[in-house]
């Protein structure tokens, strides 16, 4: 079976499962009501980090970058530029290490600091209000990982069942250079287990981890764009 197909039924099987719309329904207002106090407490960093993009780096500011959403819907995922122009087109499908290797040398000025506090993925505030993501949940993919992924991990389906998230289980566990099943594995739990309560400790572990790397300096592995 050709991969095109593969993703397709992926696709119809993840619209096709049991939905929680109840869960789902109130996880979606705290996204909403969170992500405007979010917005309304990073303003003043957002207009900031903008402004010093401009003068180290130039125009884009911001990074818009196509993913798999919800129900294998499409989307302009939003952040703001960490490398240079045209970093996703010369990185190709690269995965895994060779891929956090690949674009140490693709790194603006500013990127290295705002890939180790988190804070280039502000602008996927505005994603989680358009109804694109959910604070919490598997982390966006891009459509030709997807592609390579669907005839290696038979269970990765299920990620389409929910909306990706700015934040997830996998990312607070393990970290940027876990493999892809482990990954899968920790979205898998999200999925399954998703609830306000886990929803509400997964976004003070992701604020208790950003915080300890600010305060340390350190510098998380690279990731792409």
């Amino acid at each position: 079976m050709q991969k095109s197909s593969l993703s397709e039924s992926f696709i119809r099987r993840a619209r096709e499962s049991t939905r929680r719309d109840g869960v789902d329904a109130t996880l979606r207002i705290f996204d909403v009501a969170l992500s405007l106090i979010f917005l309304a407490i990073a303003a003043i960093p957002i207009v900031v980090i903008a402004l010093a993009l401009l003068a180290t780096s130039g125009r884009p500011v911001l990074y818009r970058g196509r993913r798999v959403g919800r129900g294998g819907e499409f989307f302009t995922m939003l952040k703001f530029r960490t490398l240079r122009p045209g970093a996703e087109e010369r990185l190709g499908s690269h995965l895994g290490e060779d891929l956090v290797h690949r674009t140490k040398d693709e790194r603006t000025t500013i990127g290295r600091w705002l890939r180790a506090t988190q804070l280039d993925e502000l602008p996927q505030l505005f994603n989680v209000l358009r109804g694109d993501m959910s604070l919490v949940g598997p982390r966006p993919i891009r459509p030709i990982f997807f592609e390579q992924l669907a005839s290696d991990l038979p269970a990765y389906w299920q990620r389409l069942v929910v909306r990706p998230g700015l934040t997830g289980l996998a990312q607070v566990r393990r970290g940027y250079e876990t493999s892809m099943a482990e990954k899968l594995a920790h979205d898998l739990e999200w999925i399954a287990d998703r609830s306000v309560g886990l929803y509400l400790r997964t976004l003070g572990a992701t604020g208790l981890r950003v915080l300890s790397q600010s305060v340390r300096g350190a510098v998380r592995p690279t990731r792409v764009e």
